[in-house]
């Protein structure tokens, strides 16, 4: 990670560090279902459903799907913060392939 990139890390590691992440398509938060996107926690990227022009389709997610993570922040930080990537549960639609 070079100094330019610093701008993206703003205390995450409270809440990220050593998280347990799953690789998926994006999809709405089910105990919100008003809430219809979100955005990376690093660089601010956003997860729309649908296609969407500059809109994120694929990305990493905390096992709650509460906080979402591009794959560019994903590669420049899973060091750092020490994730851990897990396989979707049998009941989940599944992490893409």
């Amino acid at each position: 990670m070079t100094d330019e990139n610093v701008w993206r890390l703003q205390g995450q590691e409270r809440y990220l560090h050593g998280a347990r992440l799953v690789h998926r398509a994006y999809r709405q938060y089910e105990k919100n279902l008003d809430w219809d996107h979100d955005h990376c926690q690093f660089c601010g990227a956003k997860f729309v459903l649908g296609s969407h022009e500059e809109a994120l389709q694929v990305g990493y997610a905390t096992l709650d799907e509460y906080h979402w993570i591009c794959e560019s922040c994903f590669r420049d930080f899973h060091e750092r913060f020490e994730w851990t990537v897990v396989e979707a549960s049998e009941n989940d639609a599944g992490p893409l392939r």
